[in-house]
């Protein structure tokens, strides 16, 4: 992943960072040369992305950069996580674009602002989360279940995104209908926008192969948005126009160009709360208070484990200042706003030191909107719709199939299940139908039905001072949450997880063994009586195989 790759080159300025920063404003004091020089970096990467991202999701252009200024000046100081950067994100444009199209029955204006009052009130339960201290909920969901969903929004994306690209406006609504209706598109599409469409696409994934070092400070979606200007340029998009290809008449004018506001007060809009007490609202209000909080809380984890100073987020905080940012957004204008993992483990390579980086990102963003209007205005739709089907690309790459595959067929039995149901139905659907099959699938691999939700023993300190966790005979995502409260009350010793009683153990409690056993060294006993599916460390393991081996039919 992208994470996982920011982890590595950031490798250099975590070797020397023996002192772990201080916080709050001495932590500003102290780091701000860094922050100020990450904050700039990240804000070259956020500007496009929070533009095109909020135009997929059937917002104004400004919807984006408003839920990134808000994230970064106003969350950003009070978060409970050091170097995330938060704002708009890719995972939550089908929710947005779909209560934008439901709610507004085909008014694209009145459905924003009905859109609004939903993150208004949605935000307002993510607060009440937080309040519950449910920031521990994110260890909840089997990891076949999230990678699927991940996947799905890549589709998503990319169906709704390719249109755009080669400026044709589709007839279809729904992702299956619309990746269907891709042939026709390609056929009538509009040379002039797909030639800036596909450049777009060319620059954001050769970026380090076309710009070298330079790629750096020169990051994939910028030089997109400014190879489009040049374009928007070159071809006067600015002024409408007829022209010819291979005997047929097209036309450009500025509807393929990016519209802000010729202010920011003037960009605020108002939400409508009238139908908020509708059905349509209340699943999307459940859809975005659910959903974005479970991403944003995975991202904090995955950039803990980046983190040079290996500190641990707050997640009930995170969780709290995230729904009073998404309140202010939704009061403003602004999309919904996560945690965001490209943007954050960005920030943590461009060398950023605590949470004061994403206050600059935000400051930067707004300084660029002020300033800079009249060059955004410039920015064709088609850049930044290359540059979107690219991160849908990355999300649903054939690669992500391969890696699950290597963990086992049951992950990827349900990694698929999961895709294909959140494509027939909704995000929160496939999510459900994606952990009945988890549950199905485990049980029929040889997991006991009983405790396959049931509560971790409680450890007890031994006389040599270490930690002895005696595991139960279901070892699965349900018992997650349960494992990590007792590795809690380890504190600093040394840690024993006996597996003498386990039968089963699925992939995502597998792998939080192995994060223990990597981070604390954990010893393990009993573990080696139970057989791996595949190769992989995290792979399922279970005691014996059955006479009728459910394996065999997804092998």
């Amino acid at each position: 992943m992208e994470a996982s790759k920011a982890g590595q080159r950031s490798s250099a300025h975590s070797s020397g960072a023996s002192q772990k920063p201080l916080e709050g404003i001495a932590g500003l004091v102290q780091n701000w040369r860094n922050d100020i020089v990450a904050g700039l970096l990240v804000s070259l990467i956020a500007l496009p992305l929070c533009l095109a991202i909020s135009m997929a999701s059937g917002f104004p252009p400004f919807g984006g950069v408003i839920t990134a200024i808000v994230g970064g000046m106003i969350v950003g100081p009070l978060c409970g996580s050091q170097l995330t950067i938060k704002g708009p994100a890719a995972g939550l444009i089908a929710i947005a674009v779909a209560a934008v199209e439901a709610l507004g029955q085909g008014d694209t204006s009145t459905g924003y602002r009905y859109t609004l009052a939903v993150i208004v009130v949605a935000s307002i339960i993510q607060i009440i989360f937080a309040l519950l201290k449910f920031g521990r909920f994110a260890d909840f969901f089997p990891a076949s279940v999230i990678h699927g969903m991940l996947a799905a929004i890549g589709v998503i994306i990319i169906s709704k995104q390719i249109h755009p690209l080669l400026g044709v406006k589709p007839i279809a609504r729904e992702p299956i209908s619309l990746l269907l209706e891709i042939p026709h598109s390609l056929v009538v599409m509009n040379p002039k926008i797909a030639l800036v469409g596909f450049t777009s696409v060319i620059i954001v994934i050769f970026a380090t192969s076309l710009f070298g070092r330079l790629a750096r400070y020169l990051p994939g979606p910028l030089a997109a948005v400014l190879a489009g200007i040049g374009f928007c340029l070159y071809f006067d998009f600015n002024h409408a126009h007829a022209y010819k290809w291979y005997s047929l008449d097209y036309s450009v004018d500025a509807r393929y160009l990016v519209d802000l506001p010729t202010s920011f007060i003037s960009g605020i809009t108002l939400p409508d709360f009238s139908r908020i007490a509708s059905l349509i609202s209340i699943e999307y209000i459940v859809l975005f208070a659910l959903i974005g909080s479970l991403e944003s809380l995975l991202t904090c984890k995955a950039v803990d484990a980046l983190d040079p100073w290996k500190r641990k987020a707050n997640m009930n905080k995170h969780l709290l200042a995230l729904g009073f940012g998404n309140a202010v957004c939704g009061l403003l204008g602004g999309l919904p706003m996560i945690a965001e993992v490209v943007r954050s483990s960005a920030n943590i390579s461009y060398g950023a030191r605590t949470r004061w980086a994403n206050a600059f990102h935000g400051m930067f963003l707004l300084i660029f909107v002020l300033a800079l209007s009249p060059i955004i205005r410039l920015i064709p739709s088609a850049a930044l719709a290359g540059v979107l089907c690219v991160v849908g690309y990355r999300l649903a790459s054939p690669r992500r199939f391969r890696e699950c595959k290597k963990i086992g067929p049951q992950h990827l039995a349900v990694f698929i299940i999961t895709i294909i149901a959140t494509l027939q139905t909704d995000l929160l659907m496939g999510v459900v139908i994606g952990i009945v099959a988890e549950c199905f699938l485990s049980a029929a691999l040889g997991a006991p039905l009983t405790p396959l939700f049931v509560t971790v023993p409680n450890g007890d300190k031994r006389a040599d001072g270490s930690y002895h966790l005696i595991l139960p005979t279901a070892c699965t995502f349900g018992n997650v949450i349960g494992f990590k409260r007792e590795l809690a009350r380890a504190e600093q010793s040394p840690v024993t997880l006996d597996f003498s009683r386990t039968t089963f153990i699925d992939h995502t409690f597998m792998h939080e063994v192995r994060e223990v056993e990597r981070d604390n060294g954990a010893k393990l006993i009993g573990i080696e009586k139970l057989d791996p599916i595949t190769h992989h460390r995290s792979s399922l393991r279970r005691a014996s195989k059955r006479k009728f081996d459910l394996l065999a039919v997804f092998s």
